[in-house]
C-alpha cells in the first residue's frame, strides 16, 4: 500500500508512474508479464526492491495499479 511506504519510496513511485505515462515500456521500469496466480497481470520495477502490479486494457489506454511494494509483498 503506497500510504505505508517510507517518503523516500513514495518518491520513486511517484517517479515510476511519471515515467510510465509517458513510455510504460521505458527500459528503465522492466515492464514485463507475469506468471502462475498473477497470470494476466503485468510488473514494472520502482528500484530497488519495489514493485508494482497492475492490468493493462485496451492497448495501454487503460490502467489499473493494484499494488505496490516490496517483491515479497506484491507477488
Amino acid at each position: 500500500m503506497f500510504i505505508s511506504l517510507k517518503k523516500g519510496e513514495q518518491v520513486r513511485v511517484i517517479k515510476a508512474i511519471k515515467i510510465f505515462s509517458k513510455n510504460p515500456f521505458d527500459t528503465r521500469l522492466r515492464n514485463h508479464e507475469l506468471q502462475g496466480k498473477l497470470q494476466g497481470k503485468r510488473a514494472i520495477s520502482v528500484g530497488g526492491n519495489l514493485r508494482i502490479v497492475f492490468e493493462e486494457k485496451n492497448g495501454y489506454i487503460e490502467i489499473i495499479f493494484l499494488k505496490v511494494g516490496t517483491h515479497n509483498q506484491v507477488y
